[in-house]
Formats: C-alpha cells, sequence, structure tokens
C-alpha cells in the first residue's frame, strides 16, 4: 500500500469523528445537559447542535413530557391507631433540566419519599372514616407539600390521587357489618313510613266513606220525611178540599179492620171501642139502600156487639175478644158484611154522580 494513502486516510478518519463529536441531534421532549470538561455548561434544545469534541459531553438526558409515577402501597397509621395501606398515584413534568440533574440525585425517590411522609402527617391527624371519605382533601394538602418541596428540584407537581385505601380485614367485615345493618335500619324505617302512611291513608278513606255515607243516609231521610210529609199534606188538602163526611171516612176505617186479622202469629183480636160507632155511621147511612133482611140481621149483630162494647168500656177502654167466642165471630161477620154493603153503596153512588156529572167520590 502507497504510504501516503495511510495517512490520508487516518486523516478522514479524525474528521469524520471529530463531526461526529461535534453534531448532537435532540429529539422532541427531550433536553440534554453538556459537561465541559466536568462542569455543567448548558443544556441543548431539540434540534440539531453543536459541541466542543473532545471537551464537551452529554451527562443526562431527561424527558420533559409529563410522566406517572405509581408508588407501591405505604403503611399509615391513623387517628384512632388503625393500619391502613396507602397507594398514591403521581403525576409530574420537569421544568428545569439542570436542577432535576443536579439539586437531587434521584427525584423519583426524593418526591416518593416526601409523599410518605406528608401522607403519615395528613392521615395521622384523621380517622379511619374521614381518611375514607376525605380524599380530596388529601389529594389537595399533599400536592400543596410536594410542590413546595420539589420546585427547587426543577419538577412540578401537576396532580397527586390516592389509589387505595385498604384497612386491615377484620375493618373490613365490621365496615360490611356496619353497612349492613345501616341499610336493614334504612329498610326498617322505609318500611314502617310506608305502613304509617298505609294506615293513615286507610282511615282517612274510612272517615271519608262514613261521613259520605252519613251524609248520604241523612239526606235520603230528609228528602223521605218531606215525601211523607208532602204526601200527608196532599191528602190532608183533597180530604178538606173535597169536604169528606163521616161516613166515608167510616168506610175507610173499616176497610183497614180485615188487616188485622191476616197474621198466622195472632191468637186473639183487640177490637177497638170506636168499631161499634163506625158500623153505626156505615149501616145508617147505607141502610135504605140495602135488602132489608140483610140489614136486620147485620143490625142485631151490630146492637150484639155495641152492648159487648158498651159493658167493658169502663173497664179496659178497648175489650179483648177471644177469637173461639160467638161474640168475635158475630163481630167480625158484621164488619164484613158492613163492608160488602159500604162497597156497593160506594159503587152506586159513584155510579150516579157520573150519570150526574158530579165530582167523584175520594178515597176510591
Amino acid at each position: 500500500m502507497d504510504p501516503v494513502v495511510i495517512p490520508i486516510l487516518v486523516a478522514a478518519l479524525v474528521v469524520v469523528f471529530l463531526v461526529a463529536a461535534t453534531v448532537r441531534i435532540v429529539p422532541q421532549a427531550r433536553r440534554y445537559n453538556i459537561e465541559r470538561f466536568g462542569r455543567y455548561r448548558r443544556t441543548l434544545q431539540p434540534g440539531l447542535n453543536f459541541v466542543l469534541p473532545v471537551a464537551d459531553r452529554v451527562n443526562t438526558k431527561l424527558d420533559v413530557r409529563e410522566q406517572v409515577y405509581s408508588s407501591d402501597p405505604k403503611p399509615v397509621i391513623t387517628e384512632d391507631n388503625l393500619v391502613v395501606n396507602i397507594d398514591t398515584v403521581l403525576y409530574y413534568q420537569i421544568t428545569d433540566p439542570r436542577a432535576a440533574a443536579y439539586e437531587v440525585a434521584d427525584y423519583l425517590q426524593a418526591i416518593d419519599q416526601l409523599t410518605v411522609t406528608t401522607l403519615r402527617n395528613v392521615i395521622g391527624s384523621m380517622d379511619l372514616e374521614g381518611t375514607l371519605t376525605s380524599r380530596e382533601e388529601i389529594n389537595a394538602r399533599l400536592r400543596a407539600v410536594l410542590d413546595d418541596a420539589t420546585g427547587k428540584w426543577g419538577i412540578r407537581v401537576n396532580r397527586v390521587e390516592i389509589k387505595a385505601i385498604d384497612p386491615p380485614n377484620t375493618i373490613k367485615e365490621a365496615m360490611e357489618k356496619q353497612m349492613r345493618a345501616e341499610r336493614d335500619k334504612r329498610a326498617a324505617i322505609l318500611h314502617a313510613e310506608g305502613e304509617r302512611q298505609a294506615k293513615i291513608l286507610t282511615a282517612e278513606g274510612t272517615k271519608q266513606k262514613d261521613i259520605l255515607e252519613a251524609q248520604g243516609t241523612q239526606q235520603a231521610m230528609i228528602l223521605r220525611a218531606d215525601g211523607e210529609s208532602k204526601a200527608v199534606e196532599l191528602v190532608f188538602q183533597a180530604v178538606h178540599r173535597n169536604n169528606a163526611d163521616a161516613k166515608v171516612l167510616a168506610y175507610k176505617y173499616l176497610e183497614t179492620l180485615p188487616h188485622l186479622a191476616q197474621s198466622d202469629n195472632n191468637t186473639f183480636w183487640v177490637i177497638p171501642g170506636e168499631l161499634t160507632e163506625a158500623i153505626r155511621t156505615v149501616t145508617t147511612a147505607f141502610g135504605d139502600q140495602s135488602g132489608g133482611a140483610g140489614l136486620s140481621a147485620s143490625a142485631e149483630r151490630e146492637d150484639a156487639a155495641a152492648d159487648v162494647a158498651d159493658s167493658d168500656k169502663d173497664s179496659v177502654g178497648a175489650p179483648e175478644i177471644e177469637p173461639n167466642s160467638t161474640l168475635a165471630l158475630d163481630a167480625v161477620a158484621a164488619a164484613d158484611e158492613a163492608a160488602k154493603q159500604a162497597a156497593a153503596a160506594v159503587s152506586d153512588a159513584k155510579a150516579e154522580a157520573e150519570a150526574a156529572g158530579e165530582t167523584r167520590l175520594p178515597g176510591r
């Protein structure tokens, strides 16, 4: 090989090495700390950078994007002397590459230990229930402490979250029992409240029903009484307007007597004292229009009944006649005969009134 070629090759290799050592290409979101003869010189930004060969060297390469650090569960004692394991998640970002490389040896370990210390201080002043229900407060206090401490390290803590709080198994069982008892209590209260409301509504409904039924009964009685009053008034006015005499009234009186003996349970009948007077009135009024033989027989029976009634009138007022006695049979026969005669007389009078164009007799 030509002796001239060898020096040329060596010179070319040296030039290539010097160029390679001079040029530094930094990726995006990366920062390189440059030391010159062991002393911090500057921080290279993303892109093409030139350094002094041999004298300058890259000490640390840092990622300035936001990063996530999840710590292992750490035991922490609460105010009520219960040990709980707390797992945290840290979101941080390097803002000063020089401080992150030269102000702290290992910033992740420093942040982890600072987080544990702060947790123990914060949770040590809370009981278990407060710890489980105050995550936002714990996160805010952790972030405030970490921001104050990591600022000089060139690190900004964006967010701190408690990922898990694990109490002991015995405490978990007790909490589950407590939660079950609380739910049973709520269910019992809701059930009792529902029964109470149901009973109240039922009572109110019954009350309204009774009130409406009473009002309906009251209105029915008022309307019935009003109707009966109007009916009696109309009958009274009709009787007085048509000037009904004693003959018609006596006939109506005798017409109702047979209904007294229609019941099967009657063993005796009470004949009113006015019976004889009514029979006399009817027989006297219609005596001329009936047959002589029949009238004489009925008159004899009527006189006999009248004698018996008059003899007992002073003692009892209304004689009681046994059904098997001859006097009772005669009185009943006389009443039937008088009713028949009164009916015939009323029919004849009605025919004569219609023929003469007179007013119709009342009561028929």
